[in-house]
């Protein structure tokens, strides 16, 4: 990424969910600054991640139902094949599964990996184990949502990590998401999980990075030619 595009996704607007947070580190600030005055500039120095870290920047999205975009900025941390969670629905049939992990640097807003409606979400209670790890998609606190598309239900699940605590979500049951479109975040740190039905294929490696909106995770049609793009 070059020094233009790192600037241009950092002066970004801060999504909504942010301004209590990073109105409490300013506040913290003056606080900090009372009692010690060189504690100011370290709690300002907070405060401009914490307003980083609630960055909402937009996206070009390929406009294209046969595409599966990425639903979180940050690296992807695998790619197999394995039974969904029950709590979805989807069956006691592997899907592929590919996994993004979302450090506390990462843009954190998460972005529906495909067009369709939604017709489940399932919140599970659990641990806060890393979220790099496989077993974290089954033990730790997750939110499930399954969206009906061009090729059958597909699984996207928000996974609390070692840090996160809170899992937003503000789409509803009934709907209608179009690719790249914001449904939830998940503060300080965690992973998205996007089931996929066998039909498939991916197209990112384990360890690349990918971008919420815009990295193609995988693709129903390996024949079709070059796709535009929308913001969102």
């Amino acid at each position: 990424m070059s020094l233009a595009d790192t600037i241009t996704d950092t002066l970004v607007p801060i999504h909504k969910e942010g301004y209590k947070f990073v109105l409490a580190f300013l506040v913290g600030s003056f606080v900090l600054g009372w009692i010690w005055d060189p504690l100011f500039w370290v709690g300002l120095v907070l405060t401009v991640w914490c307003a980083y870290f609630f960055r909402d920047p937009e996206r070009l999205t390929p406009l294209d139902d046969d595409l599966v975009i990425s639903p979180a900025d940050g690296k992807v941390s695998s790619i197999t094949k394995i039974i969904p969670p029950s709590e979805l629905g989807l069956g006691d049939t592997e899907m592929l599964r590919i996994s993004v992990f979302m450090n506390v640097f990462n843009c954190h807003v998460n972005r529906a990996p495909m067009t369709g409606t939604v017709t489940q979400i399932v919140y599970k209670s659990g641990s806060f184990l890393n979220a790099e790890l496989d077993k974290a998609s089954e033990e730790n606190e997750r939110n499930g949502l399954v969206i009906d598309t061009a090729h059958g239900p597909i699984g996207v699940i928000q996974i609390a990590g070692l840090v996160a605590r809170r899992i937003v979500c503000w789409t509803s049951t009934s709907d209608h998401l179009g690719a790249g479109e914001r449904f939830g975040l998940i503060r300080f740190g965690s992973r998205l999980d996007v089931f996929l039905p066998p039909a498939a294929t991916p197209r990112v490696s384990v360890g690349q990075t990918a971008i919420a909106g815009e990295t193609t995770l995988a693709e129903f049609d390996s024949q079709k030619g070059k796709t535009v793009s929308r913001k969102a």
